[in-house]
C-alpha cells in the first residue's frame, strides 16, 4: 500500500475510497469522447481540480512518463493515475473501465457495420464520415506538428520519416527504431538540438521494493498478453486468423509511441495490402466509427479485427468470429500498455529524469508527424478519387490515381467538414454527426 501513501501525501491530496473510485472511472469510460487531448484534460479537471485526488505536478509527472511509452498516452495515464490512488487493483479498474464501455460501443457498430451494408441510410451516413475523417486526420497532423516540431532537427525527421514511409515503403517499426535511437544519442551532448531540457527538478523518491514489483509485474504481464494467442495456436492452428490478429496487433502495441495516428497508416496500410482484411474504403470507414465512440481512438483496431474474423469465420460463424477477433484485438492491444505501466511506474521519476530517453521520444514523436503526413496523404488519395493503385519503381513506391476521376460529392463534403472544424470550430462529434446526416441526405437524393 506505499503507493496510495505515497499519492496521498502529495500536495495534499486525498485517496478516494474504491466505490467512489469506481464510479468516477465508469462515468470517465462512458463519456471520454473528444481524442486523447479531451480525455486528458477530462481527467485533470475530474482527478486534480475537482476530486484532489492528485496534485498538479504529480499529474504532470504521470503524464511525461506515459508518453515515454508506447500505447494509448490516455489510457495509460488513466491506469497509472490508478496504481498512485489504490496500488494494481486502482491501475486494473482505472484502465479496465476507460476502454470497455468504448470497446461495447464499437463492437455494435462493428456488427451494424457488417450487417447493413447495402441499406442507404448506413452507406450515406458512412459517406459522409469519410469526409469528416479526412478532416480530423489534418486537424491532428496540425496540431501534433505544432508541439512536436519545436527545432529544424525534429523537422527534418518529420521530412524523413514521411520520405522513407511514403515513397521508400519502409515499415514503421524500423523509423521509430531510427528515430529513438538518433534522439537517444543528439540527446547525450546537444539536448536543445531536440528541444529536451538538460535537467528536471522537483523529483519524488523511488518507490521501495520497485525491483521486486517489476519483475513480478512483468512476469504476469506476459503471460495474461500472450495467453489468448497461445490458446489459439493450439485449439485452431498457426495460420489461423486469430493467431494472425493476436500476432500483428501484439507487434503494434509494441511501437505505437505516439497515439493512435502515429500507427494508423502503418495499421491500415498491412490490413489493407498485406493481409488483404479489408479495403482502404472500408478503413477510412472505421476511423470514423472509432471517431463516434467514447474511450481511446486506438479503439479502431478492434473494428479490423471483427471484420478480419468475420470474413475468415471458420469453424466459427461469422458472428461469432467477429466477436472473437474483436476480443482478440481489443485485448492484445491493451494489456501491455498496463504491463508498461504496472513495470515501468516504480520508476517513473528515474525515467522522467532521464534526458536521454526523453531525447528519443523528442525524435520519435518527430518521426510520428511524418508519418500521419503519410495517412493524411493516403486518406485523401483513397477518400476523394476511385480508384487508386499502389506502383513500385526500383526503390520508389508511388500510388497511381486518375486526376479527372476526382469525387466531387466526397470533395464537396470534405470542404464543408474543413469549415466546420477550422472555420466554425465546431467539435469533433458535431463535424462527424453532421457529415453523417449530410452523407444520408446525399445517398438518398442523388443514389
Amino acid at each position: 500500500m506505499a503507493t496510495i501513501e505515497t499519492a496521498g501525501a502529495a500536495g495534499g491530496a486525498q485517496t478516494p475510497t474504491f466505490e467512489e473510485f469506481f464510479k468516477v472511472w465508469l462515468k470517465i469510460g462512458c463519456v471520454s469522447f473528444g481524442g486523447p487531448a479531451g480525455q486528458i484534460a477530462m481527467m485533470h479537471r475530474i482527478a486534480v481540480d475537482e476530486k484532489k485526488w492528485i496534485d498538479e505536478p504529480r499529474f504532470l509527472h504521470a503524464l511525461n512518463f506515459c508518453m515515454l511509452l508506447p500505447g494509448p498516452e490516455a489510457t495509460k495515464l488513466a491506469a497509472y493515475i490508478g496504481w498512485l490512488l489504490h496500488g494494481v487493483r486502482g491501475g486494473l479498474t482505472a484502465g479496465i473501465l476507460f476502454v470497455l464501455p468504448g470497446a461495447l460501443f464499437m463492437l455494435a457498430l462493428s456488427l451494424l457495420y457488417a450487417l447493413g451494408r447495402g441499406f442507404s441510410i448506413v452507406d450515406g451516413a458512412l459517406f459522409g464520415i469519410k469526409a469528416a475523417v479526412l478532416v480530423i486526420v489534418v486537424e491532428a497532423l496540425i496540431r501534433i506538428g505544432k508541439r512536436a516540431l519545436k527545432t529544424s532537427l525534429l523537422l527534418g525527421l518529420a521530412a524523413a520519416a514521411f520520405i522513407g514511409i511514403f515513397f521508400l515503403a519502409l515499415p514503421f517499426p524500423l523509423i521509430v527504431a531510427v528515430a529513438a535511437i538518433t534522439g537517444f544519442l543528439v540527446a547525450r551532448s546537444s539536448p536543445g538540438l531536440l528541444g529536451v531540457k538538460s535537467d528536471v527538478d522537483g523529483l519524488h523518491a523511488p518507490a521501495p521494493n520497485r525491483w521486486r514489483q517489476a519483475v513480478i509485474a512483468a512476469i504476469v504481464g506476459l503471460v495474461a498478453w500472450w495467453a489468448p494467442v497461445a490458446l489459439a495456436w493450439i485449439v485452431l492452428g498457426p495460420d489461423h486468423v486469430l493467431v494472425s490478429i493476436g500476432a500483428f496487433f501484439s507487434k503494434l502495441a509494441v511501437v505505437s509511441f505516439g497515439g493512435a495516428y502515429a500507427v494508423l497508416a502503418y495499421m491500415a496500410q498491412q490490413a489493407v495490402e498485406t493481409h488483404h482484411w479489408m479495403t482502404a474504403p472500408e478503413m477510412v470507414d472505421g476511423l470514423g466509427l472509432a471517431e463516434t465512440t467514447p474511450g481511446p481512438l486506438i479503439l479502431v483496431t478492434q473494428f479490423v479485427g471483427f471484420l478480419a474474423a468475420f470474413r475468415e469465420a471458420s469453424p466459427f460463424s461469422p458472428i461469432v468470429a467477429g466477436i472473437l477477433g474483436a476480443a482478440m484485438t481489443t485485448w492484445v492491444t491493451f494489456t501491455p500498455p498496463m504491463l508498461w505501466i504496472f513495470v515501468g511506474a516504480p520508476f517513473v521519476e528515474q525515467l522522467r529524469a532521464n534526458r536521454h530517453l526523453s531525447g528519443a521520444l523528442a525524435a520519435i514523436t518527430a518521426a510520428v508527424v511524418g508519418v500521419i503526413l503519410n495517412l493524411t496523404v493516403w486518406f485523401a488519395l483513397h477518400v476523394l478519387f476511385g480508384n487508386v493503385v499502389e506502383r513500385q519503381t526500383g526503390w520508389l513506391r508511388w500510388y497511381a490515381f486518375d486526376p479527372l476521376a476526382l469525387d466531387l460529392k466526397a470533395t464537396a463534403l470534405a470542404v464543408i467538414a474543413g469549415m466546420l472544424a477550422f472555420w466554425l470550430h465546431r467539435g469533433l462529434i458535431e463535424v462527424v454527426a453532421a457529415m453523417a446526416a449530410l452523407g444520408i441526405v446525399m445517398k438518398l437524393v442523388t443514389g
